[in-house]
């Protein structure tokens, strides 16, 4: 795959496109099939006026033009327009550096990679800008929602064996919530149940199956009504220990999915989700050094 031509944009890569096979002859030139595909969302003459412009370019990082004849597995870059993001008013921390690895203190409401509404307000695109990293990629993910550490890869080389870690559960991660108490619950009490989650719906759900997620569950000490719980999930589905605190009765501070969606509005930035990835632990593979890092970061109680 040919090196994009095009430089990141604060921390965001290119939109990379492959032109596809057009057998039926339905893309007489490049504008056309451009036109086609993103007429829709931007309308024509936004599209005709990225062209113009010279905004989509090839292998060799040059415009095309759209007048240029269609050639099927022919790769072009651009650049989506800017949409304006509100920024997440928290820093993100650095807490550890070398030149493999950097673990991050992600805060709350900041999602770790680009998607949907959130592009350049992502701990990848600050931390690639601020720190200079162009190739930084996170070797997993921890939800928007979710404060705490997630671990990047400074090299692309580099990424798949730290990923590979994750795909085997080969890295212990502890997490931290603060949720409703009930006596009634016997802990500590390790959870298996299959977990679902459709694209487009807000929730995740337990269905009827083979179990695909088990989260250890340990109450730490009580709050009164709430208390402080240590969360150790065996895999990694979505949402996974949020649905599991759910299911025992036990909905974490805050969550505005489980028990109940909340409806869709401004962030309240003073009320967040009080879940938090204290630890990971692995052992590297590339040096065979047993890791352990901690989160600088500290959960508030109720209130």
């Amino acid at each position: 795959m040919p090196v994009a031509p095009l430089a990141q944009r604060d921390g965001i890569d290119p939109v990379r496109l492959r032109l596809p096979p057009d057998p039926e002859g339905a893309w007489p030139t490049v504008g056309a099939y451009l036109l086609g595909r993103y007429g829709g969302a931007v309308g024509a003459e936004r599209v005709g006026a990225m062209l113009d412009a010279g905004r989509f370019v090839g292998a060799d990082g040059r415009a095309a033009a759209g007048s240029e004849p269609y050639e099927p597995g022919r790769w072009l870059w651009f650049h989506r327009d800017p949409v304006a993001e509100e920024r997440v008013p928290f820093e993100i921390g650095v807490v550890y550096r070398d030149e493999r690895i950097l673990v991050a203190d992600k805060p709350h409401f900041l999602a770790t990679t680009p998607r949907g509404r959130h592009v350049t307000e992502t701990a990848v695109a600050r931390l690639r800008a601020g720190l200079g990293l162009p190739a930084l990629q996170p070797a997993h993910r921890l939800d928007r929602l979710t404060a705490g550490l997630v671990l990047f890869v400074v090299r692309a080389e580099d990424r798949g064996a730290y990923q590979l870690l994750f795909k085997e559960r080969r890295v212990r991660k502890e997490y931290e919530a603060v949720a409703a108490y009930d006596p009634a619950v016997e802990l500590p009490v390790t959870v298996r149940s299959r977990i679902e989650k459709e694209r487009g719906v807000p929730a995740a759900r337990e269905v009827p199956g083979e179990p695909n997620a088990v989260s250890r569950i340990e109450l730490v000490e009580r709050l009164g009504a709430f208390g402080r719980y240590r969360l150790l999930p065996e895999t990694g589905k979505t949402h996974q220990l949020r649905v599991h605190m759910n299911a025992l009765g036990l909905p974490i501070l805050d969550d505005p999915l489980y028990p109940v969606v909340r409806e869709d509005g401004p962030e309240d930035y003073r009320r967040p989700l009080r879940l938090l990835a204290r630890t990971l632990e692995f052992t590297d593979p590339f040096t065979g050094e047993e890791r352990r890092f901690g989160t600088r970061l500290s959960l508030s109680g109720p209130g």
